[in-house]
């Protein structure tokens, strides 16, 4: 029996184990069926998270240490694929492929979510050297360059007028007539002086060199075609929660989750079912930093000792 089942090997996860381990307990085991890390360590760069600061180092150099260092207070890791949690009683029961289930007495899911690509020619062969899905990340490298922002909903206006205030141009590139965001915040973008608003067209290619990205090919509702020259892409058209091994039956949950599959959390990452915990981006209102994310891990696993002690 496991004092704690942590699903996912991201910063959240990987933070839960190292505060649930040095805070004492013995049994903890972090399920991750790949290199634990996530999204942070196709990042090329670093630059955003306090005290550190080194150009040389990508996302995976900078998540190794983390790893050391939770394996070094006794965090264990199985490379196992959960396909499911369920409850049992009072206690968990975690479903593993082609392996018998694994009991445990709390659980923290930290699967997190995954950016939706855009679906243009280009955007993998790019991504991480022009294209990105974070503008909080990424925007800086892009300080007094012309950008294209691709999406119409509240995060990509919010995400453009935030690189407006850093890049010296931004187009806002939706395929509709119009945008699926608040008035408030269609009204600001509007409004700023560098954003291009660019509807009824549609990305057809981004093009680049091994330098990275040069441009990005557009078509309008006319079948017009124009060549942007631009430095990066930022592409926000919605994220795929990784909720699945929470899904029952259907439709249903194992907890509460909003209408995006987001789990519903209050601010001590308590989940409607008890003993069960979730950190990272797969919850509700997610920023969708590292720091963040690691905040949220520390949270949950200082609460699962709570519970624990309750419970002894």
């Amino acid at each position: 029996m496991l004092d704690c089942a942590i699903i996912g090997g991201g910063p959240a996860g990987l933070t839960a184990g190292l505060y649930a381990t040095r805070g004492g307990l013995k049994n903890v085991v972090l399920f991750e069926k790949g290199f634990p890390g996530g999204q942070i360590t196709q990042s090329s760069e670093i630059e955003n998270y306090p005290g550190f600061f080194d150009h040389t180092k990508s996302g995976m150099d900078f998540m190794e240490g983390w790893q050391q260092q939770c394996f070094n207070f006794g965090l264990q890791h199985r490379m196992d694929e959960v396909l499911q949690i369920q409850k049992d009683g009072e206690n968990f029961s975690i479903l593993i492929a082609g392996k018998d289930p694994v009991l445990a007495k709390s659980v923290i899911i930290c699967t997190g979510s995954t950016p939706r690509r855009a679906g243009v020619l280009g955007e993998d062969e790019f991504f991480g050297r022009g294209v990105s899905t974070c503008a909080t990340c990424d925007g800086f490298f892009y300080k007094n360059k012309e950008v294209a922002v691709l999406g119409g909903g509240d995060t990509a206006l919010e995400e453009a007028y935030h690189l407006s205030n850093i890049c010296s141009k931004v187009y806002i590139i939706h395929r509709r007539d119009n945008f699926r965001a608040i008035p408030a915040t269609i009204q600001r973008v509007q409004n700023k002086e560098n954003i291009e608003i660019m509807l009824n067209t549609t990305a057809t290619q981004i093009v680049g060199d091994n330098m990275g990205v040069n441009g990005i090919l557009l078509k309008d509702k006319n079948g017009n075609e124009t060549k942007l020259e631009i430095t990066g892409v930022f592409v926000f058209v919605g994220h795929n929660v990784n909720n699945s091994v929470l899904k029952t039956s259907g439709d249903n949950f194992l907890c509460d989750v909003n209408e995006q599959g987001e789990v519903l959390v209050n601010l001590k990452m308590h989940t409607s079912v008890e003993g069960l915990f979730a950190a990272g981006n797969i919850r509700v209102d997610a920023p969708k930093q590292v720091i963040s994310a690691a905040g949220d891990g520390a949270i949950a696993a200082l609460e699962v000792i709570s519970y624990l002690q309750e419970r002894s």
